[in-house]
């Protein structure tokens, strides 16, 4: 579970939540896991490739890269994100100020730390509070 941060990432919040509500995220896997670094998902060809047909303008905040911090993958290309997404598994400082932070963990770690590549994400649900 994780808390979004709609007014430091207004459309990479939005973005996110629609494409979970309508669930595009069901059934992907993490693609990419990375030991004491990140896990990546949310491409819909598996493989770090894909995304869902548009690119966000980057919305760099002053958000820090912390354990479970939750922001949106890109490409060399800072207005490239779309629906891949990661997740820290340790602080990664380094990222901060290159990356749209939307999220932060809130619980779920010990499942964070098992995730390994290939995992499906039977279901992406967004909960109000």
């Amino acid at each position: 579970m994780f808390t979004f941060f709609p007014d430091d990432a207004p459309n990479h919040t939005a973005a996110f939540m629609k494409l979970a509500e309508a669930g595009f995220y069901n059934g992907l896997v993490f693609h990419r896991v990375e030991p004491g670094f990140v896990i990546q998902g949310g491409d819909p060809d598996g493989d770090g490739t894909g995304g869902p047909g548009y690119r966000l303008k980057a919305e760099f905040n002053t958000r820090p890269h912390l354990r479970g911090t939750v922001a949106m993958a890109r490409s060399s290309s800072p207005d490239s994100a779309g629906s891949q997404f990661y997740v820290c598994l340790t602080d990664a400082r380094f990222l901060d100020n290159n990356y749209t932070v939307f999220g932060q963990m809130t619980e779920g770690f010990e499942t964070l730390d098992a995730i390994k590549r290939g995992d499906v994400m039977k279901k992406v649900t967004v909960e109000s509070q």
